[in-house]
């Protein structure tokens, strides 16, 4: 009986402690935002992208040498970030610190970036922006520690010298260009150098092989104010489904230059030219809810059923299939945090699908616009 009190009275007096902290540590974020002259603009009623949500800012930045780049996410103080990895060749920094089972709750950017592990670099880059502003988590008189999870996609052997990379530089020209303006779609930023269709192994053989996509935003805004939003760099090994009539958009072509449809390859040849690591989708959903880290990793563990919507096969061993999910707390409204999963769900493949429309053809890899695959609702 003494045992109980004495774990009640501990566990009581932490949540005691941890609540007291909340306050001050985002008061001194706010402050140290204010300070560095850094404000979040309120997003114009027209953007249907990720930035729709007040408090997020999105910047790219792609390099010229060979089509590779990164995407930085930033995000206002206080925002609670999550994430579910579901690939099996993942390639991440920070991670862990997510699990909500550990002591940070909150994020100050999140960075995808191509190639490959070397791609990682970029977000040490993001770190200096944010420390030369003073942004991150409050370690007392230390200073601030930036909070920057990140994920990358390998796209070493498309378009050029596989040397070259996003860099630590890359990261911080790509958040100080970040912006509260509609995302930028297609062939940019970590979307530069992803490609679709890897059934039969990376690179075109005459009129087959993979195809072009990039970088997809999605938002859905409810009557009520509440926005749930998602961005995704598609690099996946499988094909881009329109989940709405399920028909091919984009993906891996036969020798006639069609596309093949993998569902069909799969059935017929049971065997694929994929290899671990040479694939993989990277996502962002995000809501202007107030969330929990728990209700935050929810909604990234829901928002991977988007991916299977808009992409088959998906969540391969060849995959690192990744989704992290941001809710800045902006919209003072109640909503059921399993409604917010479903919609991120929704927001996703929407984004999947609009990587593939939105790209277009580079290094002799067509993209669904140019085999007039796109669908006629989003055709423009």
């Amino acid at each position: 009986m003494r045992s109980h009190q004495l774990t009640t009275a501990i566990l009581s007096g932490a949540l005691t402690v941890a609540l007291a902290a909340s306050g001050p540590v985002r008061q001194d974020a706010k402050a140290a935002m204010r300070a560095a002259g850094v404000t979040f603009a309120t997003p114009s009623a027209d953007n249907a992208t990720l930035t729709a949500i007040d408090g997020i800012k999105v910047g790219h930045f792609t390099r010229t040498e060979r089509p590779t780049g990164c995407t930085v996410v930033f995000v206002k103080d206080g925002t609670v970030g999550a994430v579910d990895v579901r690939g099996g060749a993942p390639g991440t920094r920070e991670t862990d610190l997510l699990n909500p089972v550990n002591e940070v709750q909150i994020v100050n950017a999140i960075v995808l970036a191509g190639g490959s592990a070397y791609g990682l670099d970029a977000a040490s880059g993001v770190v200096r922006w944010l420390d030369e502003h003073h942004i991150g988590y409050p370690v007392g008189s230390a200073g601030v520690v930036p909070i920057v999870p990140a994920a990358i996609l390998i796209d070493l052997w498309f378009g050029g010298d596989p040397k070259i990379r996003p860099t630590a530089e890359c990261g911080y020209r790509a958040i100080e260009a970040a912006t509260e303006a509609p995302v930028q779609e297609g062939n940019v930023g970590a979307g530069a150098g992803a490609t679709i269709g890897k059934f039969h192994g990376v690179t075109s053989s005459g009129n087959g092989g993979p195809m072009k996509a990039g970088i997809g935003s999605s938002a859905i805004k409810l009557p009520n104010g509440l926005i749930v939003a998602a961005l995704v760099a598609v690099n996946a090994f499988g094909d881009i489904i329109d989940p709405e009539t399920g028909a091919v958009v984009a993906g891996v072509r036969g020798s006639d230059g069609k596309l093949a449809d993998a569902r069909k390859l799969l059935r017929h040849m049971g065997s694929t030219g994929g290899r671990t690591g040479e694939n993989t989708t990277l996502g962002v959903v995000a809501t202007n809810a107030r969330l929990t880290k728990v209700q935050a990793q929810k909604m990234a563990q829901m928002a991977q059923d988007g991916y299977a919507r808009a992409i088959s096969p998906i969540h391969t061993p060849y995959d690192g299939d990744t989704i992290f999910s941001l809710a800045t707390g902006t919209w003072d409204g109640d909503a059921n945090y399993g409604t917010i999963g479903a919609l991120a769900a929704e927001a996703m493949a929407d984004a999947v699908l609009r990587a593939a429309t939105q790209a277009s053809a580079s290094h002799g890899l067509p993209s669904a616009r140019e085999l007039g695959t796109i669908p006629a609702r989003l055709a423009k």
